[in-house]
């Protein structure tokens, strides 16, 4: 070999190991890239997960019965409570279960399904718009099937409100709220009883606010619009920025001003969390 092809030789394989070079650096540069990205999308994946967990979960049960058999006429006014009341719900971020005239089967699937989703972080809403009977020291709802002839009838076929409040209470419910709308003169208690006896007093439990549409051992007559006095008051309120308790009183005194004091619900709270209504995703 002459000192020409020596030279090109060695001209050859230093350019090749320059290409060789460059090659690697681009396969390195690119697995880098590579992994950033994989760690990026762990990273925004993690971020998502733990958001979603950080979040508390806002749940509603809304009932409306209207249609009761033994009723003279039907109660119009809680079907459109109930779907009027879903919506605003759902405007506050709650994830909103509604039931129309529903069956004792209905409820009580309905708040078996309500019981499978609570969790620690969990807001509970319960809404009822219906007849209630008291039982004992305990408040009803009644469904459209029930037949009712002895307060015993009440305890075996309604579902108490106590009860469904207790369940959530066991399932760790961070907080819980109760509307009832069910202070009504019925077509039962009659049967059994020489006037109705409205609803009984439903105590707090823990971290609970509850409204109904009157004092224990009330009732009230339906008005004449497309809501009823108490939810049509508690949609105004629910509407504007503020607390939940705000919002309960604040229904209570505007109803109690409006009718002079004939009809007064009844505000029971042992709440301790801040929950907010009227602000976006609540």
């Amino acid at each position: 070999m002459n000192l020409k092809q020596l030279d090109l030789s060695r001209r050859t394989i230093a350019l090749a190991a320059a290409l060789i070079g460059t090659v690697s650096l681009v396969i390195g540069a690119h697995a880098a890239l590579n992994m950033r990205a994989i760690d990026a999308a762990k990273a925004v994946s993690t971020d998502q997960i733990t958001g979603s967990i950080g979040q508390s979960s806002r749940l509603a049960l809304v009932i409306g019965n209207g249609h009761y058999p033994d009723a003279s006429a039907p109660l119009t006014q809680s079907i459109n409570d109930a779907r009027a009341l879903s919506s605003s719900l759902r405007k506050n971020g709650f994830d909103v279960d509604m039931v129309e005239d529903a069956t004792r089967d209905d409820m009580v699937r309905a708040v078996s399904r309500l019981k499978s989703r609570i969790t620690r972080d969990s807001v509970v809403m319960l809404f009822f718009g219906g007849y209630g009977v008291q039982a004992g020291r305990e408040s009803y709802m009644l469904p459209v099937d029930a037949v009712i002839w002895k307060e015993k009838d009440v305890r075996r076929q309604g579902v108490s409100i106590e009860g469904v409040l207790e369940m959530m209470k066991e399932q760790g419910a961070k907080a819980k709220l109760v509307v009832v709308d069910a202070s009504r003169r019925n077509p039962y208690e009659r049967r059994f009883r020489s006037y109705s006896h409205g609803l009984a007093p439903i105590s707090a439990s823990d971290n609970a606010l509850i409204l109904t549409s009157a004092s224990p051992g009330k009732v009230v007559d339906d008005g004449k619009g497309e809501h009823s006095v108490l939810v049509s008051e508690f949609l105004n309120n629910l509407s504007k920025p503020g607390s939940a308790e705000s919002v309960f009183n604040k229904t209570r005194l505007a109803i109690s001003r409006a009718s002079e004091g004939d009809q007064v619900p009844t505000v029971s709270s042992s709440l301790l969390e801040d929950v907010r209504f009227g602000e976006a995703g609540g």
